[in-house]
This record gives structure tokens, C-alpha cells and sequence, in this order.
């Protein structure tokens, strides 16, 4: 008898502690990239200022840090005949990271890279947005 109800006790015990507790809420941050734009023309080896919108960061993530990486957008067919779009990330030689990304913009040297008219910046926090499309061009 004793047993039994230590048992109960104990399977009581262990529901309670394991109940669900509600839905809790993703919150993510994609500011939008305001530079560059899609007329600027970089120089490789140039500095330049990338930016973003901080207005719609939330309080509790305006110091996430940041990555921002380089790519370019292609076209591509899928397995199932599908034309997509691949940005073609250069994640293994981020820009910058380590920024706090509430303060909106970081400055980053434009790498030895082709004359290109489809580059992009993506911002790294918590999810990643891209820029427009703009040009890199040689000295």
C-alpha cells in the first residue's frame, strides 16, 4: 500500500514536471540593407559603408552580432526542371562580423573579386537578408 502510493506520488510528480509549457515567440530580425544600392559601383580594395535599418530592430536584439558576407546571384535549373536562384555566398570570408548589429552599418574593404553587376550583401544576425543587386568593378 505504501509502495503503491509513493508510486502515484512519484508518476504524479514526473507528469507535472514534464507538462508543456505554451508557445513561445520566435522573434526575427531582417533590417533592411540601405546600402549598398543597386546603382553604386564598388572599386575592389575601396572602403566602403554598408547600412541598414535600425527602426524595426527589437530591444532584446539590437546587440546580436553580425555577419556580413559577399555573394552574387545566378540562375540555375533544379532537379525537378525548376528555374531558382542561388547567392552564392562567400561564407568562408565574411566582410565583417562581430558587430553589434543595432548600430546599423559597418564598414568593410571590397575583396580582389571578378567586374561583376549581380553582387549582393547578405547581414547575418539572427537570419540573414540580402541587399540589392550592385557592381563591383577592377581598378
Amino acid at each position: 500500500m505504501i509502495f503503491t502510493t509513493l508510486l502515484s506520488l512519484l508518476t504524479l510528480a514526473l507528469s507535472t514536471a514534464s507538462t508543456p509549457v505554451g508557445p513561445q515567440q520566435l522573434v526575427v530580425v531582417t533590417p533592411h540593407i540601405t546600402s549598398p544600392k543597386a546603382a553604386d559601383v564598388w572599386t575592389v580594395g575601396s572602403i566602403q559603408n554598408v547600412t541598414w535599418e535600425t527602426d524595426n530592430i527589437p530591444p532584446g536584439t539590437r546587440n546580436f552580432e553580425g555577419t556580413l558576407v559577399l555573394g552574387f546571384l545566378t540562375n540555375y535549373t533544379d532537379g525537378r526542371g525548376h528555374v531558382a536562384v542561388s547567392e552564392n555566398l562567400n561564407n568562408s570570408s565574411p566582410l565583417a562580423q562581430n558587430f553589434t548589429i543595432g548600430t546599423g552599418h559597418a564598414l568593410v574593404t571590397v575583396p580582389n573579386v571578378p567586374t561583376r553587376s549581380n553582387y549582393i550583401i547578405v547581414l547575418f544576425g539572427d537570419s540573414g537578408n540580402a541587399s540589392p543587386q550592385f557592381k563591383i568593378t577592377r581598378k
